[in-house]
């Protein structure tokens, strides 16, 4: 037995995993221990496997194998390997060789994986056999029939790897055997090694467990529901009883939902031909997807149009937390209509930017060389990381990063004297909700608290009922309270008006619940039944109602009855039972049970049963008595589980022999246990404790003495609640409603069933909510009041007499979806002489159904109408061809979806089909009206829109001429047309001319293309001149300057020795220079590079022979010196000092000297040396002379003198030392 606090731990490091073989192949199973030595065992049904022709056993420091030679048929079923205490089960399945490869190689343990419902980094252990379950479940292969006990583990069944989606569910079962266990295992579930997932219980995770009765095993399981990418990881099972223990490891491995992938952009610029060189670019897609680009809500121009009545709405759907103050900027936003001297051109008045994106704020000058500043408030702002500030040509730019609600202010970019002013409004990221609302049902008065859980804590939000705000003025009836991101709704006495939708709604989205109050009305499960007692027998009146809280009163003929020692009432649940214990004449009565606050009255009568006993001779027949007043032994009625209990009263002399049949063949005479028969003098009692279906038949009760014998019949009849019914059907599915079917239960518990009971709840909800309180009597019912796409489940309980069923399975899933509405801003878009030009927007409401496409009809006025296309259409245009020329049409748009189409939206008048004419317009941008400037091997790419009808004729002509080569590609369109060149080159430079023509008018335009590249090196580079540390340069400048203007030259030096280039001069625009600061003696290369806007030159022009820079003569002479004589006479910088010591402690003097050459130290103790005296230690360094006198006695006081001398003359100090001895 383990000891408390600790745990056994695997004794393997690397476990084997079950594998499928081909027939005839060789197995492989591989296992690691975690320490060498270790006698490891391998078993097959329980037997030990040895090594042989047919088994391979190989063992290798802590690596062990089992190989299974050419397997067979025979081979499969299930393996096991043991080491110490550890047990690892696993499981060999044998194929078809052409179903499989040769040799299934058990696959390595799985790596480390964070993330669990608890949050917390764990390392994922190994796992113990198996492969990923199927349909979300994880869990073992159960054992044979044949399998033998499991020696050393307790599981039966261990739970598997699983894999899951992102927001599904999976569930991982294990069974423990529990025939021999005296009280249930103790079960516990870990994510990793040490979070405990008892304490993770919630949403997403739960814990079931239950226990079989026919086959003695328990069952647990760990179900885990809207799986998370953090759940992934390594997780066990760890069981434990009185005397063992025994763990499981599993992993879960969740998978990233697939989603819908992004456009690619590249595959619009596609060939219409097929090959790789040839062919012209379709930008067909491009332009389709550049006009069907949504635009963001500007929500100042939203405020600007909208009424003051809407103000407050616009504020809370696009989170504006300063609307007073954003109206008053809004109010002097001015619109500057007259021509700037300064400003090409200005801010706009207004911006908007999603909190924490990027912002450019940019004017164009008039003068590129004018300075400008950017104030904010009023204040200048300065460069930092947040605020960048560019300046490219007449361009003036301010970046706003990463901005905050600080950045929501007036700015102004001010030149010279004027100055140009906008409005930044920060637009806070959508409130979302995390947790939605729950549905509800509650009884009158009952308290009711809606709660929510949003992504921001203080987030602003509006509670709705019924689409109806409600306000803070109802404050007497709702309490909103607010919790950091939990937003609650409280109503502490709910009415029949409270019932409805409620929502909560924040910037983001919305959640909706229903709320459903019902009046008080309490159902009676089990009503209270007439009982027939003898002398001093117990009689027990049980009734069940719906309420566990209801209380009530208990009555005797009208009067209320009160408790005694003989007399008990009790309220368990739902349960209300009166006891009366050692029965008298006087207790047969009408008893009734009155429920508080109900209008409702339970009775039943008690019934006296008087046995009668005459005065008989000696040798009287023997005779059962069920003589009772006014009743005739009949059927017997008990409900399953409670005690049925005969008293058979009896006579007879000699005392008769009583015997229990049922159905004349079962005999029954025990006198313990579940049923039994106690016999008495004068009475017979059959007693069958928790009645059961298969208690009911014919009881036969014969008594017999050598006189006579007798013999009675009694019929029981045990009644119980009905079996739950099969899963209801769901059919006829609308936008708030459903039909939902069901059949009858199977058995109705011996009793007509009465009707039914319908609950239903949300797919990811726990909690059902009743429909219906009065019982339905019908198999179909119509549910309503349902929230469109949520995700409905249904089941039905089937009621009798006894009570209500266990609840039927849930029915399968389902969403009530409803059409969506009609399209808006219907609207012609163009007219020719046979098509019309339609456009359109989505419908404001879709639905939970989603849209599949769009229908579009038109017809003439007063006929029927034509459909234009034969199936569904995905965007919000069309154009509806082969109409007849002049007719007067009428069209309108309606939205599909799976639940049916929308109504629709008709164009208000009719349109002729004709054409009108429009003289042709180019309309050419800005950047193209300057010389347009590329770089050789660049695209060019260019775009000019134009207007006319019918469809302009464009014509590209290049310096007169019409456009050669397929080098040149045109694309036209009826809205603009396209110049491009895949890769550009100095032929292409010129002059080009653009004509739109329709009919007999047109319009011109002219593009200036200039095609630049790299400059020639320059010409003729020589050296002109060299003295002293100069060298004289000039060149010729270069013979192609790249079609563009030269920036200059770059000069460059290089010496002989190491041939590293330094550059002298950049940007250097003459052809002539003068190198200096060169180093005499060395010899010099000058090179020079040309530049242009493209850059520099690829080669450069290199003088051919070194330049010399020659040495001068000149002689150094060395300095002379005057000696110096550093002699110094002996000096003491610091004296002795007098002291006074402590006899029997070291004592030192101290002093400095200092003297050139170095002195000679002498000490003298009252005129005598203490050079040779042991007991005195002299020390010298770098100056400092110390005399230490060891364990100085009062003989060792007087005058000591320190003498310093060299060859320039003596000095001395001396000191007076003092000995004291201790008093």
């Amino acid at each position: 037995m383990p000891e408390a606090g600790k745990k056994p731990v695997s004794a393997f490091s690397k476990k084997p995993r079950s594998a499928e073989v081909a027939a005839g192949s060789p197995a492989v199973f591989e296992a690691e221990t975690e320490r060498a030595g270790l006698k490891v065992r391998w078993q097959r049904a329980g037997s030990d496997i040895s090594a042989s022709d047919k088994y391979g056993l190989a063992a290798e420091g802590t690596r062990h194998t089992l190989t299974v030679r050419d397997v067979g048929p025979a081979d499969q079923g299930s393996y096991a390997v043991i080491a110490g205490s550890s047990k690892v089960k696993f499981d060999l399945k044998v194929i078809d060789a052409g179903k499989a490869e040769p040799v299934a190689v058990p696959a390595p343990a799985p790596a480390e994986a964070p993330g669990a419902p608890g949050e917390a980094p764990t390392s994922a252990p190994e796992v113990e056999g198996g492969s990923p379950s199927p349909q979300g479940s994880s869990s073992a292969a159960p054992e044979g029939p044949g399998a033998p006990d499991d020696p050393i583990g307790l599981f039966v069944m261990r739970p598997q790897d699983g894999e899951v989606t992102v927001g599904g569910s999976i569930t991982f079962s294990a069974r423990v055997a529990g025939a021999s266990l005296l009280k249930p295992p103790v079960v516990k579930w870990f994510k990793g090694k040490w979070v405990d997932l008892s304490s993770k219980v919630g949403q997403h995770l739960q814990l079931h467990d239950s226990y079989d009765r026919t086959s003695k095993v328990y069952l647990f399981e760990l179900h885990i529901t809207d799986a998370q990418a953090t759940f992934a990881g390594g997780y066990r099972c760890e069981v434990s009883t009185k005397d063992k223990f025994d763990s499981c490891n599993f992993n879960l491995t969740v998978h990233e939902a697939i989603g819908s992938g992004d456009v690619d952009l590249r595959s619009t610029f596609r060939r219409t031909d097929s090959h790789e060189d040839a062919g012209t670019l379709d930008f067909s897609s491009l332009l389709r997807k550049r006009l069907e680009a949504p635009a963001e809500e500007d929500v100042w121009e939203i405020l600007r149009q909208a009424p003051p009545s809407e103000y407050e709405r616009i504020a809370f759907q696009h989170g504006v937390t300063d609307l007073r103050g954003m109206l008053k900027r809004l109010k002097g936003i001015k619109r500057d209509e007259k021509k700037s001297t300064a400003f090409q051109k200005k801010l706009q008045p207004a911006y908007q930017v999603s909190k924490g994106h990027k912002i450019r704020l940019m004017v164009e000058l008039a003068d590129p060389d004018a300075e400008v500043k950017w104030l904010k408030n009023g204040q200048e702002i300065q460069m930092s990381g947040r605020y960048i500030f560019e300046s490219i040509g007449a361009k003036r730019t301010l970046t706003i990063s990463q901005c905050s609600l600080a950045d929501d202010a007036a700015y102004q970019c001010v030149v010279g004297g004027e100055k140009c002013s906008t409005e930044l409004f920060v637009k806070e990221p959508p409130v979302l909700i995390t947790r939605p609302l729950e549905d509800q049902l509650v009884m009158v008065g009952q308290r009711v608290e809606f709660e929510c859980e949003v992504s921001e804590e203080g987030a602003q939000v509006k509670w709705l009922k019924d689409g109806v705000e409600l306000t803070r003025e109802e404050t007497f009836k709702y309490r909103f309270k607010k919790d950091g991101q939990k937003h609650h709704l409280i109503i502490n006495e709910a009415t029949l008006e409270d019932a409805g939708h409620y929502a909560l709604r924040t910037s983001g989205g919305q959640a909706l619940a229903e709320l459903i109050v019902q009046e008080k009305k309490l159902e009676v499960y089990q009503s209270i039944a007439d009982l027939t007692v003898g002398s001093k027998d117990q009689a027990v009146f049980k009734c069940e109602v719906s309420d566990e809280n209801v209380r009530g009163v208990w009555l005797k003929n009208g009067k209320e009855l009160v408790p005694d020692n003989r007399i008990k009432v009790s309220h368990i649940g739902r349960v209300h039972k009166l006891t009366i214990d050692d029965v008298t004449p006087a207790d047969e009565a009408d008893y009734s049970f009155v429920p508080e606050g109900f209008a409702c009255n339970l009775s039943a009568k008690l019934h006296f049963m008087e046995v009668k006993i005459d005065f008989v001779p000696r040798q009287e027949p023997p005779k059962i008595h069920l003589d009772c007043p006014g009743r005739v032994p009949d059927t017997i009625v008990v409900v399953a589980g409670n005690k049925l209990r005969l008293d058979v009263p009896i006579s007879g002399d000699p005392a008769p022999t009583v015997i229990w049949q049922k159905t004349i063949t079962k005999l029954l005479c025990e006198t313990e246990g579940r049923v039994r028969v106690e016999t008495t003098k004068d009475r017979s009692i059959f007693t069958v404790e928790g009645a059961e279906q298969e208690d009911e038949g014919v009881y036969v009760v014969t008594v017999k003495n050598p006189v006579g014998e007798d013999q009675v019949n009694l019929t029981v009849k045990v009644i119980d609640v009905p079996d739950a019914p099969a899963a209801p059907g769901i059919s006829k599915v609308g936008e708030d409603s459903c039909t939902v079917c069901w059949e009858p239960p199977a058995y109705d518990g011996g009793q007509p069933v009465l009707g039914y009971i319908l609950e239903r709840k949300k797919k990811k909800s726990y909690r059902w909510m009743r429909l219906n309180f009065d019982l339905l009597r019908e198999l179909s019912h119509e549910a309503k009041r349902m929230i469109e796409g949520v995700i409905y489940e249904m089941r039905v309980y089937a009621v009798n007499a006894v009570g209500m069923s266990r609840p039927s399975p849930a029915s399968q899933p389902f969403m009530p979806i409803g059409p969506p509405s009609e399209p808006t801003h219907l609207a012609v878009e163009d007219v020719s002489d046979t098509t019309v030009s339609l456009k359109w927007r989505p419908p404001e409401r879709v639905g939970a159904g989603g849209l599949d496409g769009y229908s579009v009809e038109y017809c003439r006025e007063g006929s029927a109408w034509v459909s234009a296309l034969p199936g569904l259409i995905d965007r919000t245009s069309l154009l509806v061809k082969d109409l007849p020329t002049g007719a007067r049409m009428l069209f309108r748009v309606r939205a599909h979806n799976m639940a049916g189409s929308g109504p629709p939206v008709t164009t208000k008048e009719p349109v002729t089909v004709q054409e009108l004419l429009q003289r042709p317009r180019l309309q050419l941008p800005r950047h193209l009206r300057q010389t347009i400037q590329k770089k050789v091997g660049e695209p060019v790419n260019l775009l000019i829109p134009f207007q006319g009808k019918p469809r302009p004729q464009v014509t590209w002509t290049k310096e007169g001429r019409p456009l050669a080569g397929e080098e040149v590609s045109i694309r036209n369109s009826p809205t603009d047309t396209i110049l491009f060149i895949r890769a550009a080159c100095r032929a292409h430079s010129g002059t080009y001319q653009v004509t739109l023509r329709v009919e007999d008018m047109e319009d011109k335009a002219q593009l200036v293309l200039q095609v630049v590249d790299k400059p020639s090196p320059p010409q003729d580079i020589q050296v002109a001149e060299a003295w002293g540390f100069n060298v004289a340069l000039e060149w010729k400048p270069p013979q192609d300057d790249g079609n563009t203007e030269l920036w200059g030259y770059t000069v460059q030096k290089a010496d002989t020795k190491t041939m590293e280039w330094f550059t002298v001069l950049e940007h250097y625009r003459r052809t002539h220079c003068v190198v200096s600061e060169l180093i005499i003696g060395n010899s010099y290369y000058f090179r020079v590079f040309s530049h242009n806007t493209v850059g520099p030159s690829d080669r450069a022009a290199t003088t051919k022979e070194p330049v010399l820079i020659p040495r001068p003569g000149i002689k150094y002479e060395t300095p002379k010196y005057k000696a110096l004589d550093f002699s110094e006479a002996p000096s003491f910088t610091r004296p002795l000092v007098n002291r006074s010591v402590i006899a029997g402690y070291n004592a030192t003097l101290c002093c400095a000297v200092r003297g050139s050459p170095k002195p000679k130290i002498s000490w003298f103790k009252n005129g005598l040396d203490l050079g040779k005296d042991a007991r005195f230690r002299m020390f010298s360094k770098q100056g400092v002379l110390t005399l230490e006198i060891r364990k100085p006695c009062p003989f060792d006081g007087g005058v000591y003198v320190c003498r310093a001398t060299n060859l320039e003359g003596e000095a001395q100090c001396e000191c007076r030392l003092e000995v004291r001895v201790p008093q």
